[in-house]
């Protein structure tokens, strides 16, 4: 697997550049605004291509924008839905721009809305992004950790707006965490080697561009958005051994979004590289 970090480009993105080669990563993820705010502006052209060209001298082979917290395609709303496929263009134009190979995006909450009537409004401005969409890049949907009303928390679900569009620029991101918190028991081999045969029934692992990998302190279908430190978690180190060590998922791209500092995302690569390499694992905070 390609194996990256989320970095925060906040103090540019020669610095956020440094912070992922230095963290030892293949691939990164970016916001390309502030992901709380609806307000975007026309992509800078020559910092984000300054950007790609930061990225290839780094060896870094593949990067993701991860789009604004307020997207919602669920919405009843007329202008949330609006503004949400508003801001999957802004990104797209940006990534395509930048030589930025996929856009990840949460789908949203169906709120106190029928979830079928939710879900034909997804797909349906799905759709419209999926007529503009540039050549250069994949539109990725995530999984969430089902609470409340939250689309695509399972994989026959997220599924479902797969095989509704069909279209060759969808595909999907797969977070350990919210799996985990949705019910999927990825702590052991035999239980990741089902989570595959689920995905690849439901959804086809060709379809899967990219992971998130977290780890997770809540229950076992808990419906809690909640990340932790790899290995230290309900996951734990098997779980991400046999992620990493499964065939089918070997060629794909896992972006951490694990929490805390730059140290933090530092001794978080180290473990997933450690386990990745069969090197044996050392505990994140000390003794092997």
């Amino acid at each position: 697997m390609r194996i990256g970090l989320h970095v925060h480009v906040a103090g540019g993105y020669h610095k956020a550049v440094e912070h992922a080669k230095n963290a030892g990563c293949r691939a990164m993820q970016v916001f390309s605004t502030n992901p709380r705010s609806y307000r975007r502006s026309a992509p800078d052209v020559a910092a984000v291509q300054t950007f790609a060209h930061l990225r290839r001298d780094a060896n870094i082979e593949q990067c993701a924008i991860h789009t604004s917290y307020l997207v919602n395609l669920a919405s009843a709303d007329p202008k949330i839905a609006a503004g949400s496929v508003r801001l999957l263009h802004h990104d797209l134009e940006v990534a395509a721009t930048g030589d930025i190979g996929i856009v990840n995006t949460h789908l949203g909450s169906y709120g106190a809305r029928d979830r079928r009537e939710g879900f034909k409004a997804i797909c349906g401005a799905l759709e419209s992004v999926l007529r503009e969409i540039p050549a250069n890049v994949l539109l990725v949907l995530e999984n969430s950790a089902g609470s409340g009303n939250l689309a695509g928390g399972t994989l026959e679900e997220l599924g479902g707006f797969v095989r509704s569009l069909d279209h060759p620029q969808l595909g999907v991101c797969l977070d350990t965490a919210h799996a985990w918190a949705t019910g999927y028991a990825i702590d052991s081999a035999a239980g990741v080697e089902r989570f595959v045969e689920n995905v690849e029934r439901e959804i086809g692992v060709a379809r899967v561009a990219m992971f998130h990998f977290n780890d997770t302190q809540v229950a076992l279908g808990a419906n809690r958005d909640r990340h932790w430190h790899i290995g230290e978690g309900n996951i734990g180190f098997e779980g991400f051994r046999a992620l990493l060590a499964h065939p089918q998922l070997r060629e794909k791209t896992a972006i951490l979004e694990t929490p805390g500092s730059d140290a933090d995302d530092l001794r978080n690569m180290q473990t997933v590289l450690a386990i990745q390499k069969g090197l044996g694992v050392c505990h994140p905070r000390g003794s092997c």
